[in-house]
């Protein structure tokens, strides 16, 4: 199978979990109507309190002033509360509301719960596979990372240079 095929064959797989997971579990209720980009920046929060604004666009492959938007639009909806951090006051620290924090949570849940419940059905030896993946989508997902391409250049400018 060339890469090529490959590439195809896994973002259909990838899309179809994603498609079925989605419908499945839904989205919290004040989470219904984010942006996708909005979705992954609370996800990003949920799972790093405390991460500042540039750690959260270096994290989603953004420009800083492109989170910092998201930012404000999810402060407006009370999902997001920025502070100043206490060793750096020009630092704004990101965390969520706890009514917020606890929406996603549960959805994780449901999602988690879904999954799990896919993953009893499957074969042992096939569930295994799953597992042997993970390192590797691990890799593809580091190699996809924006940043991934930036660092790339970088390094190949110092050995050219």
């Amino acid at each position: 199978m060339s890469n090529d095929v490959l590439a195809e064959e896994l973002l259909a797989a990838l899309g179809l979990v994603r498609r079925h997971l989605r419908r499945s579990a839904g989205r919290p209720g004040s989470l219904s109507t984010l942006t996708g980009s909005q979705t992954e920046l609370v996800r990003t929060v949920r799972r790093n309190p405390g991460i500042s604004v540039t750690e959260a666009a270096a994290e989603l492959g953004l420009v800083a002033n492109t989170v910092s938007t998201l930012v404000g639009q999810l402060i407006e909806r009370g999902l997001l509360v920025r502070s100043p951090d206490e060793a750096d006051r020009r630092v704004a620290r990101l965390t969520l509301t706890e009514p917020a924090r606890e929406q996603v949570e549960a959805w994780r849940d449901r999602r988690t719960a879904l999954v799990t419940q896919a993953l009893d059905g499957l074969e042992t030896d096939d569930r295994d596979a799953l597992r042997a993946a993970l390192p590797v989508l691990d890799v593809l997902a580091e190699r996809l990372h924006p940043q991934q391409d930036e660092r790339a250049l970088v390094q190949q400018g110092k050995e050219r240079g």
